[in-house]
């Protein structure tokens, strides 16, 4: 980790290169869908896991300008983090669901995700992205792992065809609502 002012304000930068991300993504980018897909991090560190994601979005929704991250769900608050040479700001609240994470892009549009935690089990975890990125969708995110875990539905999305992760905009790869106020300063 690397330590560097800006602002007067600490900004953290990972001294390691950004991890692949587990990420899954509704395919039509439609601002109509509960969620706009999942993403799967390997550790609760948000320097290590940050910067992949937030790479693998700007390529696929446009430059990340902000994080609104669950404030019991990381092992550490940054508040800025560097990635790919600009500085994110990213902000850590109370209300905001442990299953949530929202990216602030520009133009103030917003990615929604499920962020499921790391020690999930693969087959629930794969079945809870594939639900959080489809558009028709009804689930909350913080309801999405107790609803995958019902045998009915786990067996209608593992039913599903297999080649869907790529061309469903579920990849691996390096607005209009408002944003929480922040916990604590």
């Amino acid at each position: 980790m690397k330590v560097t002012t800006a602002h007067a304000r600490m900004t953290i930068a990972s001294v390691t290169p950004p991890s692949v991300p587990r990420l899954r993504l509704e395919p039509t980018g439609s601002r109509r869908t509960l969620l706009d897909g999942a993403w799967w991090p390997r550790s609760t560190d948000p320097i290590a896991e940050l910067p992949g994601l937030v790479l693998a979005i700007d390529k696929i929704r446009g430059p990340v300008t902000r994080l609104v991250l669950a404030a019991g769900g990381w092992d550490n608050h940054p508040r800025r983090l560097s990635v790919h040479g600009r500085v994110l700001r990213l902000g850590y609240f109370t209300s905001q669901p442990l299953s949530l994470l929202t990216a602030i892009c520009e133009r103030n549009e917003r990615v929604d995700l499920l962020v499921v935690a790391p020690d999930t089990a693969s087959g629930t975890a794969d079945t809870a992205m594939i639900l959080a990125a489809t558009s028709t969708n009804p689930v909350h995110a913080q309801n999405i792992i107790s609803t995958v875990s019902t045998p009915a539905l786990r067996a209608a999305v593992d039913n599903a065809p297999g080649d869907a992760w790529e061309t469903d905009g579920g990849r691996h790869a390096p607005a209009e609502h408002k944003v929480p106020e922040t916990a604590g300063a």
